[in-house]
């Protein structure tokens, strides 16, 4: 395998993100971000009040959707966003789950 086929072979992780992230369109604007960056997956609501996001695709912009997670949108107040690699997984598109 040829050095640049690994580096564009998917990724998949999984995020964490505390603070106000429920309420202020967090997941809908989340799904936005991760179409324009081809990225798959899903995002949805914890009972403790955290965001849960499956990521999965090219690692450039996998990575730069979690970047974005630190910020989300603007009437979000992220304190904290713990993402993991995980199991590379095959989801169609990206949805609010």
């Amino acid at each position: 395998m040829s050095k640049e086929t690994q580096t564009s072979y998917p990724v998949c992780y999984r995020c964490l993100v505390a603070g106000r992230v429920q309420g202020v369109f967090f997941r809908a604007t989340t799904r936005y971000e991760a179409q324009q960056r081809g990225v798959t997956g899903y995002a949805k609501n914890l009972p403790d009040g955290r965001v849960e996001i499956i990521a999965c695709g090219d690692p450039t912009m996998v990575e730069g959707l979690c970047e974005w997670l630190r910020e989300g949108p603007a009437n979000a107040h992220v304190t904290g966003v713990a993402c993991e690699v995980i199991d590379h997984q095959v989801y169609p598109f990206f949805t609010i789950a």
